[in-house]
């Protein structure tokens, strides 16, 4: 669902909020748009970002997916790594999908592999926060494995019209049957459950004056496994996607990242087991949704479309190519596998 807000009702709605009577509409200034699910004003004058959805990527009820973003934000606040919720705007006419007013992060986009430590830092920070014993309204992936692959299984059923090469499709396919087989294998290690950011490619990071990584979209967050943060942050599909930090991490590089996210955490032991399936598993997530974007969303979503960058169709589009895609498969079928675990 896409949807289209009046800037003079977003405006009306924070006038209406403690501290920001006669605002006006002049005094929301558009921030750039590198994502395709959200809208992001800077109230002038004030430490504020307003956060305003444009559609919802699990297909949520519009109410339902400003509640769950608002208990992101609050579940998350205490890893002082993500910005402060400050108020929710309820869905009302002129501005269908509510709207969320945060912190502003005064920071730049990370620096690879330099700010790679930071993020690790800002991750071990979000996952040592306690799992409470009422979860709702956020996801909670029991079996993270299990049910990461169910999204990817209703990905993949879009690959057809993904105009895939041959030799990508074939390869996409073996590792779905890889990761079928690996989900009905016995006593496969299910890692502890934790808060996770699951869209952690360092695009959705910020790096203060003082070398702070803060993670700011939490649209996506749940209850699953750490694992996958960690392998979104370094994967080449994800660690090129956003064109303010685009790089390519080498293996020493991807290394490092781990070692300092287990200096800054405790959970090297209960980690190390599932790391490498999980790296595998949050690839094939990755290149699924890239496959969806191409073949549906790009197509059904006009106006996510449009407000994507010229960057994410060139980066989906060389993310699918036969050598982009073999030459990931390498580290983990190559004559030296990266091996974490």
């Amino acid at each position: 669902m896409t949807t289209s807000y009046k800037l003079t009702a977003l405006a009306a709605a924070l006038a209406g909020l403690p501290g920001l009577a006669g605002l006006a509409p002049a005094g929301l200034v558009r921030l750039e748009a590198k994502g395709v699910s959200h809208d992001h004003w800077r109230l002038a004058g004030r430490d504020l970002v307003v956060r305003v959805a444009r559609f919802h990527q699990w297909g949520l009820t519009p109410a339902a997916a400003l509640a769950y973003e608002a208990a992101a934000f609050e579940r998350a606040a205490a890893s002082r790594h993500t910005p402060r919720l400050h108020a929710t705007m309820p869905v009302a006419e002129g501005l269908p999908m509510g709207a969320l007013v945060v912190d502003h992060v005064a920071g730049r986009p990370p620096r690879l592999p330099d700010d790679m430590g930071a993020i690790a830092a800002a991750l071990a920070a979000l996952h040592a926060l306690a799992v409470p014993a009422e979860c709702s309204p956020l996801l909670v992936h029991d079996d993270p494995f299990a049910a990461t692959l169910a999204v990817i299984e209703e990905q993949a059923a879009f690959l057809p019209g993904a105009e895939l090469a041959p030799q990508s499709r074939e390869a996409i396919e073996a590792e779905l049957d890889w990761a079928r087989a690996e989900a009905r294998r016995s006593g496969r290690a299910r890692p502890p459950l934790a808060l996770v950011g699951t869209d952690t490619h360092p695009g959705n990071f910020l790096v203060d004056g003082g070398g702070k990584a803060w993670f700011v979209d939490l649209e996506k967050a749940l209850y699953g496994a750490a694992a996958i943060d960690l392998a979104h942050a370094t994967l080449a599909a994800s660690t090129g996607w956003d064109p303010d930090c685009a790089a390519a991490l080498g293996r020493d590089e991807v290394r490092a990242f781990y070692r300092a996210y287990f200096d800054a955490s405790e959970r090297a032991s209960a980690l190390g087991p599932t790391l490498d399936e999980f790296r595998r598993l949050t690839w094939l997530r990755t290149i699924t949704w890239f496959g969806r974007w191409r073949a549906d969303w790009a197509a059904s979503k006009p106006d996510a479309k449009r407000r994507a960058a010229p960057h994410i169709a060139a980066h989906v589009d060389a993310s699918l190519t036969p050598a982009a895609v073999a030459r990931q498969r390498r580290e983990w079928f190559g004559p030296e596998p990266l091996r974490l675990g």
